[in-house]
């Protein structure tokens, strides 16, 4: 009996459907990494940047201080200073307020950084304070946050406060009564100023904050008024928040000064971002501010301050029109100022990381009065960011 080889065993057909099939296994044993990989590199190509929505909101302090500032004796500083508490009350920051609020809901910011957030106060008249002694003004008359932090959420709780940070403080007699035969040198009221910036957070949306810090300039306005020395405190206020899936990143209000030599407001802007200053660190860096400067409309001197940011590598990330500043009357009822009087760009939110930080849009707000009020002396700037994950 003889036994029949298997068939195929042997023959050159049977090697070839080895390979063949050797081959086959290979490429699956290949193919999830394969796909792993495509996917990894889909899933990397899908990823959106993440959208940040910042606002600055210049509230105005509710006078023109600088007739004070220039007054030429006590009695005359003092007649001024009744002047500018009476501005104050007519500026009627309650009623602006509201449009501020509206401002701010419309546009839904995650971050808000405030300038010129002012708190008003009065007590009895004395001159110990505006000479250096302690402060006794108590009576609150305006706080400024938490008139707008009351309208901001009167129906549900909307935004909070990340930091709020005291700079020029200051305590002098008034004449507020407009008649100089009462009190010190005619003022029968002490009025009491207090500057303060402050970050108002989002709430609700699952935002994170840390390292809150806020300080003051080393580099400050210093008058003379009357023959008193008076030192005019700016700082800034800085938060590194995480909104949503965008990366951890650091925020910065400031109001670098109005006054004075314009030098002083460059030095201020060095300070943001110098070495360890605020404005720098590992995040990336979002500037908030009044900055009363810009390279376009503020030539000359005032563009020193700005132009110190752009070379520290901070880009724009607003609009140049339509113009944020300023109502030019120190009153700011409707009947008062005009579009017109808008002719600078002095708002400004700025990036470091150019590549990393966008601007998708850009608006202007508060160009319109409302409840017989302009809402500031300022327009209100708002920027769309995208932040690359």
């Amino acid at each position: 009996m003889s036994f029949a080889r298997p068939r195929g065993l042997g023959s050159r057909t049977s090697l070839a459907l080895i390979f063949t099939l050797a081959v086959i296994a290979m490429l699956a044993a290949m193919l999830p990494s394969a796909l792993t990989g495509t996917a990894s590199a889909a899933s990397k190509k899908k990823r959106k940047p993440a959208s940040v929505k910042v606002m600055s909101r210049n509230l105005y302090l509710g006078a023109d201080l600088g007739p004070a500032v220039a007054a030429t004796s006590l009695t005359d500083f003092v007649t001024k200073n009744g002047q500018v508490v009476r501005d104050v009350d007519a500026n009627n920051f309650p009623v602006r307020a509201k449009g501020l609020a509206a401002e701010i809901l419309k546009k839904s910011p995650d971050v808000v950084g405030l300038q010129e957030a002012a708190m008003w106060r009065t007590g009895d008249p004395n001159l110990d304070a505006a000479l250096g002694g302690p402060k006794t003004a108590t009576t609150v008359r305006y706080d400024y946050i938490k008139s707008l932090m009351g309208r901001l959420n009167k129906r549900k709780k909307h935004y909070r406060v990340a930091i709020s940070n005291d700079q020029f403080d200051f305590e002098a007699p008034a004449d507020f009564d407009n008649d100089p035969g009462t009190g010190p040198f005619g003022g029968e009221i002490n009025g009491r100023l207090t500057m303060r910036d402050a970050l108002l957070i989002k709430v609700g949306t699952g935002i994170k904050v840390k390292n809150v810090k806020g300080s003051h300039f080393s580099t400050l306005y210093q008058p003379v008024i009357s023959g008193v020395p008076v030192t005019v405190q700016r700082g800034w206020v800085r938060a590194d928040v995480k909104i949503g899936k965008a990366p951890w990143l650091r925020f910065v209000d400031t109001h670098l000064e109005s006054f004075g030599d314009p030098t002083i407001r460059e030095a201020q802007a060095k300070e943001l971002v110098a070495k360890h200053g605020p404005a720098t660190g590992r995040l990336p860096v979002i500037l908030i501010g009044d900055l009363n400067s810009d390279h376009k409309t503020t030539p000359g001197p005032d563009a020193l301050a700005y132009n110190a940011l752009l070379r520290a590598g901070l880009r724009e990330r607003t609009r140049t029109m339509p113009h944020t500043c300023c109502i030019a009357s120190g009153i700011l009822t409707d009947n008062f100022g005009s579009l017109g009087d808008f002719t600078e760009s002095i708002d400004h939110v700025m990036t470091d990381a150019p590549k990393r930080i966008k601007l998708k849009s850009a608006s202007v707000t508060g160009r319109v009065p409302r409840n017989g009020f302009w809402d500031s002396d300022h327009a209100g700037m708002f920027s769309r960011l995208l932040v690359k994950r």
